[in-house]
């Protein structure tokens, strides 16, 4: 492993690691009242490219991160689409 994909794995971990306090939150309390439908459909979506742009450079650490960060960021959007009409529990 090169430092630069030590770089770039670091980099993606602790950019990652900041997405898991807001899914935790989100999926415990279910409120989503604070979250932007518009911001985490462009989000995710930007994510999603991001994960695609890394697989075809071969660049691993932006494929991990991205790939992770889709997962959270999807269900957080998720969770906007089937609870925005809900008062939190």
């Amino acid at each position: 492993m090169t430092a630069t994909d030590l770089i770039g794995y670091l980099a993606a971990g602790l950019t990652t690691a900041s997405f898991v306090p807001q899914a935790w939150l989100t999926f415990r309390t279910r409120d989503v009242s604070g979250v932007s439908l518009g911001m985490y459909s462009a989000f995710t979506l930007g994510i999603a490219t991001w994960l695609v742009y890394g697989w075809l450079i071969g660049s691993w650490p932006v494929v991990a991160a991205n790939a992770v960060t889709l997962a959270l960021s999807s269900a957080i959007l998720g969770m906007k689409l089937r609870y925005r009409h809900r008062p939190p529990r």
